[in-house]
């Protein structure tokens, strides 16, 4: 078996992108599957989780494999299969975090790096000599590529809301980086564990403060309006205006429409928020049902508003963590 697992990476070696194109290829099938075939989305989603699975478990496995079956497995082996697992996993949640990013927001640094630690896991001169020969860089990556692949995952197969997939991801990726972390310290003293409980308590207080900077893998928009009709038979916007004056305003309100695409069986909580020169107005609560493939509609209507209602304004889509799934926007002039 050694002797397979090496032509195998000496094959791979030859063509380093299969492995990526692989990860991007599953993941935009896993994307585009999550409405018309849920089952093959997530069964491709627990995939990645047992690749992951297999990666934890890599010290207890060899060292089991080498006392009871007589097989050692190289070092360049086990190096060279965790760089494929980061691949497959990063180009898997790509296609998730770029389409739900919003990129005019700050959505847009934390899928960047996702995108920048896809391009350093193919190119194995920066791989190995810049970010596998810095444990504590190498350690960040590691925990952030499975923080990554948490949140793109869970809400497919087990059909956590967007706040309970975040809270159980970055619980895991603290709770799996413990360890790498004590070892990395090389712990001698008691308060070099004080040191390394605060470190990452830290680091989850970061994480926590940052879910408005992550994009709800998800969820994202497929139609939005603002508009002044709304059709309730058929649950249909009029037509989207991106200016209207305070008489219109007040005469009859304005239409928030928002259709969310959702994995099929998730139901989750959203908020339109109406703001006016970026000072929040009103924010509404409105329940959404996954499993619709032009997406669930939603809408807020909105009919009060103050004497001076003149300015920009917009409406954000949140979930119940904040995560912004999208903005609409449109001016009230005088």
């Amino acid at each position: 078996m050694p002797s397979l697992l090496l032509r195998l990476i000496d094959l791979l070696k030859r063509y380093p992108g299969l492995i990526a194109l692989f990860g991007f290829c599953s993941g935009v099938a896993s994307f585009l599957l999550v409405d018309r075939q849920a089952r093959v989305g997530s069964a491709m989603a627990i995939l990645m989780l047992l690749s992951w699975t297999w990666l934890l478990l890599e010290g207890l496995l060899t060292r089991s494999a080498a006392r009871w079956l007589g097989m050692e497995v190289p070092p360049v082996v086990l190096r060279y299969l965790t760089q494929l697992i980061h691949q497959e996993s990063l180009f898997f949640v790509v296609p998730f975090f770029f389409v739900t990013t919003a990129w005019n927001s700050g959505q847009a640094l934390f899928t960047g790096l996702l995108g920048g630690g896809a391009l350093v896991a193919i190119i194995d001169p920066l791989y190995y000599k810049w970010l596998a020969a810095r444990r504590w860089l190498y350690l960040a990556y590691h925990t952030l590529t499975l923080f990554a692949v948490l949140l793109a995952a869970l809400p497919l197969i087990v059909h956590l809301t967007t706040y309970d997939s975040y809270r159980l991801a970055l619980g895991i990726a603290l709770l799996l980086s413990f360890p790498s972390l004590a070892s990395t310290l090389n712990l001698r003293q008691w308060w070099h564990w004080l040191m390394l409980c605060g470190l990452v308590l830290l680091i989850g207080l970061t994480g926590w403060l940052a879910q408005r900077w992550i994009p709800p893998a998800t969820l994202w928009l497929t139609e939005v309006a603002v508009t002044e009709q709304f059709d309730n038979q058929n649950r249909a916007p009029g037509e989207s205006i991106e200016q209207i004056t305070l008489a219109q305003l007040r005469s009859q309100g304005l239409y928030a429409y928002t259709a969310i695409n959702a994995p099929r069986g998730l139901n989750e909580r959203i908020f339109h928020v109406w703001q006016r020169n970026g000072v929040e107005m009103d924010r509404i609560a409105l329940d959404i049902h996954g499993g619709r493939e032009a997406g669930y509609r939603a809408w807020s209507h909105k009919q009060v508003f103050p004497i001076d209602s003149s300015g920009d304004w917009q409406v954000q889509v949140l979930t119940e963590g904040g995560q912004q799934i999208g903005v609409l926007r449109f001016e009230v002039t005088p």
